[in-house]
């Protein structure tokens, strides 16, 4: 028989993993990094002997998966021969016909009566295999019997990208995410503005050097509406402000309709901000305006960045620094985001036009990707500390500077290295630390 625990968290301490763009327990506190450009990656140890995993955080998405079959382009997978503790999860099984209702593509039964699973991403990438049962390693705590997808097949619509990790880390409030599975009540991450590490904190954050935090409610639409992510982190979003002034834009606009079109989701596995149409050309208009003669558009019709950012300028390459931008404010219900002019254009790596870089900015037009929601990513939660308190359902944010709070924390640096803890049989813990790491790519996950 399979035994297969609840992780809750107790009044121990908390649990710290790092970010290379990872959670912790403070008994004492465990440690993990994360890296970050495009995807945010965590370092976790699964199965028995344990195997060292790279998988990208992302709250965007349900289910945990591994790549588990060998392929050319693949620099690393998880082996479930090699683990004494792996299970296949039987397509009869409650995990298999109930949890997985949340998945966007009904599971089913492969001819060996295996819970089959196919994932699928607004970007067209895909994954697909089978659901299967092992023990997570998340700082010094054992997880037995944690459901993820052990992937036999994948298709990335960025594959150098995707042949540096072994997986993804689903982190969204689906009843097969980490989250539900290990019954967090809150957690917390915090990128560093340097395109290189962070920290995933799972548990408390009451830290005493940290800012009070300004709280937008989460809110959850159960409704089984077209356009509706029952189990994403949705808050509401209510106008944009560039510098003082602020886009003369109704409420009604940034309202979900009756089709849960216009719904507002954090994602840490998309790299930049998409809003609707109208919404992202009164920004884009407004942007184009304070920025007039200060920086050199660039006016080619035919270059869209990620086929949907088309503001987009053009900077000497010997220029060190870009000018003083103005700031963007996204306005939530109850708390503002303020995002600094540094982190609103972005260097398309190796676009070269006539001895200039081109920079573009770093909002987009979602329903250019066939998208209808406005999507918060990560590129603007740089430098920003960023709380998902499940508990009292609502989201948490304040700046600070995140390589101050690495430190803090204890978390190591740009290298990579990181302290993975020891493993253990304890399950109980309040807090982890995980480190992030960032990987350089061109393209983002949606």
């Amino acid at each position: 028989m399979f035994l297969q625990l609840n992780l809750y968290l107790c009044s121990l301490d908390t649990l710290v993993l790092s970010l290379k763009t990872q959670v912790i327990p403070s008994r004492p506190s465990t440690k993990l990094t994360f890296h970050h450009n495009i995807s945010l990656t965590v370092l976790l140890n699964v199965g028995t002997p344990p195997q060292t995993v790279s998988m990208v955080l992302d709250t965007g998405s349900e289910l945990s998966w591994l790549h588990c079959k060998s392929s050319p382009n693949l620099k690393s997978i998880f082996n479930p021969v090699r683990s004494s503790s792996y299970s296949p999860v039987p397509c009869t099984s409650t995990t298999c016909t109930t949890r997985t209702r949340d998945l966007s593509i009904p599971a089913s039964c492969d001819v060996k009566k295996l819970c089959h699973t196919t994932l699928s991403y607004a970007d067209a990438s895909s994954s697909e295999g089978n659901l299967a049962y092992d023990t997570f390693h998340i700082g010094s705590s054992a997880v037995p019997g944690t459901v993820f997808g052990c992937m036999d097949t994948s298709f990335s619509s960025n594959s150098e990208e995707d042949s540096k990790n072994t997986g993804l880390l689903g982190m969204n409030r689906g009843s097969l995410s980490l989250v539900s599975q290990l019954g967090m009540s809150k957690f917390s991450y915090c990128i560093s503005n340097r395109d290189s590490t962070g920290v995933l904190v799972l548990g408390d954050s009451s830290f005493p050097w940290l800012k009070p935090l300004s709280y937008t409610p989460l809110i959850q639409n159960t409704d089984p509406l077209p356009y509706n992510d029952r189990v994403a982190y949705t808050v509401q979003l209510e106008g944009i402000r560039v510098s003082q002034k602020q886009l003369a834009l109704p409420k009604s606009i940034f309202v979900p309709d009756h089709t849960g079109a216009g719904q507002t989701m954090i994602d840490s596995g998309t790299q930049f901000t998409f809003l609707l149409g109208p919404a992202y050309t009164a920004l884009r208009n407004e942007f184009l305006e304070q920025t007039k003669g200060v920086l050199k558009v660039l006016w080619d019709p035919n270059f869209v960045f990620q086929n949907a950012m088309d503001l987009c300028y053009l900077v000497p390459v010997s220029q060190v620094n870009l000018p003083v931008l103005p700031t963007v404010s996204l306005m939530f219900r109850g708390a503002e985001m303020v995002i600094r002019g540094d982190r609103l254009l972005y260097r398309v790596p190796g676009e070269v036009r006539g001895g200039n870089s081109v920079y573009c900015f770093t909002f987009g037009n979602s329903e250019l990707l066939g998208l209808e929601a406005y999507i918060i990513g990560h590129h603007h939660q740089h430098n920003m500390w960023m709380e998902f308190d499940l508990t009292n359902s609502r989201m948490g944010f304040a700046p600070i500077e995140c390589d101050m709070a690495s430190q803090k924390l204890g978390v190591k640096g740009a290298d990579g290295r990181l302290d993975l803890g020891e493993t253990g049989e304890t399950v109980c813990f309040d807090v982890v630390y995980l480190g992030l790491l960032a990987r350089n790519a061109n393209s983002a996950k949606l």
